[in-house]
């Protein structure tokens, strides 16, 4: 005993379309945005901290006077508190100019946000 399939002409049937959702345009990289003002920091805390290490270094070595000899661990560590961080982010920045692999300027924090 087999039923018969009846065709319901109130049942409209449309086709599917082929499209799976995805747009090309989703799947292209925007240009990476370079943090000039980032980069320009950390230039600076370099310069300064590369200044204030020699200054310290010229201090330990008694090149300027021993008067000023209170200052010395001072200038050391604010030299280093300056110059580590910037000496970090140039270094990225000229690894992703040059386009060593697994280097980017995404990796530079932006401060324009």
């Amino acid at each position: 005993m087999k039923k018969r399939m009846t065709s319901d002409s109130s049942v409209k049937y449309e086709r599917m379309e082929i499209d799976d959702g995805y747009i090309d345009k989703q799947f292209k990289r925007q240009p990476v945005k370079i943090p000039w003002k980032s980069i320009s920091m950390a230039i600076i805390l370099c310069f300064m901290g590369t200044v204030l290490l020699v200054v310290g270094a010229l201090l330990v070595s008694g090149k300027i006077d021993g008067k000023y000899n209170d200052r010395l661990w001072p200038v050391m560590i604010l030299g280093v508190i300056l110059f580590l961080p910037g000496f970090y982010h140039v270094r990225i920045a000229v690894y992703a100019y040059s386009g060593y692999e697994g280097y980017s300027y995404e990796d530079i924090p932006d401060y324009d946000d």
